[in-house]
């Protein structure tokens, strides 16, 4: 009779299959009802699967939807070749609002406009709220009950993060690029010598 295959394999095989992350409660329902593993002997597993990972070229991370298995950063330059289609490009308004939202979340559409000086196209909410990253958290008790708006799980999960205090603190930061490599989240002074005006349809890439 064959032997049952160590819990850390199981788990190993599970996040390689699965395509978002998987909860430690997700995790448990991979097993019969009398071979469920507690918490402990699960977070066991991965931090030993978590080990095996040093020093090669995928990582264990948990995130706030659960765990994953993920390309290290610094291999993404080569993985990407593998699709020939261009990453999609956002714009700089839309990043910035973005920033907006999670730093100062609950905040409203007004008060985002506020901060940016300049009008919140509605493509704009749009596009964040299709991409799963904020959502609205509840109405300001104000005349006219505005939506206040707020960040999701899948916005951490795309982020790489667990809690919202994981964020750095904009006194940590330079500039908002630090936020993640890819993004652009910068506030570019208005009128800057040798940088053209905020627009709507500055674009970088995703």
């Amino acid at each position: 009779m064959a032997s049952t295959p160590s819990l850390k394999f199981i788990l190993e095989a599970a996040l390689l299959a699965a395509d978002a992350p998987l909860s430690l409660e997700h995790m448990r329902t991979l097993f019969a009802d009398q071979d469920v593993p507690d918490a402990t002997a699960l977070r066991a597993a991965l931090t030993e699967l978590r080990q095996d990972y040093q020093g090669r070229g995928i990582e264990l991370v948990e995130v706030a939807s659960g765990w994953r298995v993920q390309v290290r950063a610094e291999y993404a330059g080569w993985v990407s070749r593998l699709w020939e289609e261009r990453p999609g490009r956002y714009s700089r308004a839309l990043l910035e609002t973005l920033a907006i939202i999670a730093y100062r979340q609950p905040v409203t559409r007004g008060e985002i406009e506020e901060i940016r000086g300049v009008s919140v196209s509605t493509p704009i909410m749009r596009t964040l709220q299709e991409r799963g990253w904020v959502r609205s958290v509840g109405h300001r008790d104000v005349p006219g009950r505005p939506a206040m708006y707020g960040t999701t799980r899948q916005f951490l999960d795309y982020f790489g993060l667990k809690r919202l205090d994981e964020l750095p603190t904009l006194r940590e930061l330079q500039d908002l690029d630090d936020v993640h490599p890819e993004l652009d989240l910068r506030f570019p002074e208005e009128g800057s010598p040798g940088r053209p005006e905020r627009g709507e349809d500055e674009t970088v890439d995703r």
